[in-house]
């Protein structure tokens, strides 16, 4: 039954790495393999139990006598739920911050973007609209920011060859910046949740790393520019009732949202409590904020006329899906012992951080980056009893303890891999739907640089830890 699960999770991600080629939706295939894979474990529950843990089975048994319904009810209540309870933060974190973004869209709070990106040098309008995506998304969800962007450019960029190379850059900036932050990606917000690295260490670490793998990328598409881009600059979009909040208000609301995200690390330090509750608390005040200043439209029955949040649309909630079926599938390999086998073979053949970190950014090239990322992380997140041996191992816990090396690798390489092929990210899939680009034109113009650039960072990396 083992390997029927593994057999079938691995068939999973095959599906999911060419998505774009089979057209099987990859939320669909992962809820399938995460909720597949338990049905299968919980039939043969006794055995894995038994194997993992016989000890605390035996306790919650309090000398009952042991018999397959017992066994089901000590997974469901003792094993299942702690892993959907993980997935279940991280998801509503992304709900919550997703939401925050919905609400300062509605209400033009990036309205600012395209007056200020007006410019007719085209290596200009570049560094601009990239240093733009790379702050915002290592403040917001790197998926959201960049199809925010994606549609800024595409209103502004008449020519299709230059939206592709401007989209490659927005997709570059994204993934760097998102990668920066414990809440600009779902892979590091998991990492974060998991209790294996602090906010600021891990930003720290990584800061050097993913500016050079944006930049050194963004240099070269530079040259490919013209001197002058026309630029065609779009009026201020209408929403229902043509806003009636000043810039001031439009500032506090920004204020309050994004100000709230940054102050999310610090509220998880001093509470202990999960981020998404800090994420749910900033949601709820901006929510107050936009019912104050939008009370006029309010008391006029003039929201209803607003365009409908997207937040509960299609493409957002395939993305939460995706995360909560990756996560019960990775979950329900460490259950049958899949991740401790493969953690014990690393240890005796390859028993090297930086060749993991190698691997990982080629696999998440192709497969998923989030469910690159929570596979590789998981090999060592629920040490085994032998490795809970080597815990006063200096040495092992610089790599695997509380900000480890072996963290910060995988989520930069897991990250930034991810800009070598454009299927290896949902920002690279939001590029080629918008602007149709090819995955050969991209490794072709752009691709290639992005590998040398991550293995500059990777070296850059390396070079911070002697």
């Amino acid at each position: 039954m083992t390997l029927i699960i593994v057999a079938i999770i691995i068939i999973g991600y095959g599906l999911i790495a060419t998505g774009n080629i089979t057209n099987v939706n990859k939320a669909a295939v992962a809820m399938f393999v995460g909720t597949v894979g338990w049905v299968l474990y919980i039939c043969f529950g006794t055995d894995f139990v038994m194997s993992q843990h016989p000890g605390d089975y035996t306790s919650w048994l309090s000398g009952a006598v042991p018999n397959s319904v017992a066994v089901k009810h000590f997974i469901a209540e003792n094993i299942f739920l702690l892993y959907v309870g993980r997935a279940a933060e991280v998801v509503l974190f992304l709900l919550a911050t997703m939401t925050i973004v919905e609400i300062l869209d509605n209400n033009g709070c990036f309205d600012f973007i395209s007056p200020f990106l007006r410019t007719r040098k085209s290596r200009k309008y570049l560094w601009l609209i990239t240093l733009i995506t790379f702050v915002i998304s290592a403040n917001l969800d790197n998926v959201t920011t960049t199809t925010m962007m994606l549609v800024v450019m595409h209103q502004m960029v008449p020519n299709r060859r230059l939206r592709m190379l401007y989209g490659c850059a927005i997709v570059l900036a994204a993934n760097c910046g998102g990668a920066l932050t414990v809440i600009g990606s779902p892979e590091g917000l998991a990492l974060w949740n998991n209790g294996v690295i602090t906010a600021t260490n891990f930003s720290m670490a990584l800061l050097v790393p993913c500016l050079l793998a944006w930049v050194l990328p963004t240099l070269w598409l530079s040259r490919s520019l013209p001197d002058r881009i026309d630029l065609e600059c779009p009026a201020m979009p209408y929403r229902g009732d043509d806003t009636n909040l000043n810039v001031w208000q439009r500032l506090l609301m920004l204020f309050v949202g994004i100000g709230g995200l940054w102050f999310i690390p610090t509220f998880h330090n001093i509470t202990k409590l999960s981020p998404f509750v800090g994420a749910l608390c900033v949601l709820s005040l901006l929510w107050i904020v936009n019912e104050i200043v939008n009370h006029r439209l309010m008391n006029a029955d003039q929201m209803s006329q607003r365009r409908m949040p997207r937040v509960l649309q299609y493409g957002v909630i395939q993305l939460m899906l995706f995360v909560m079926g990756i996560m019960l599938a990775v979950a329900v390999m460490q259950e049958i012992g899949a991740w401790a086998w493969l953690a014990g073979w690393l240890d005796h053949h390859v028993h090297n951080v930086w060749i993991v970190g190698v691997l990982t950014g080629l696999v998440s090239s192709v497969l998923d980056n989030f469910a690159t990322c929570m596979s590789f992380a998981s090999i060592y997140a629920l040490p085994d009893s032998e490795t809970l041996g080597r815990m006063n191992d200096v040495a092992y816990m610089s790599q695997f303890g509380v900000n480890g090396l072996y963290w910060k690798v995988v989520a930069y390489s897991t990250a930034v891999g991810g800009n070598i092929l454009l299927m290896g990210s949902a920002a690279g899939l939001a590029l080629m739907k918008l602007e149709r680009v090819k995955v050969g034109w991209y490794l072709r113009n752009v691709g290639l640089l992005s590998a040398v650039s991550w293995l500059t960072g990777l070296l850059v990396l390396y070079l911070e830890t002697l």
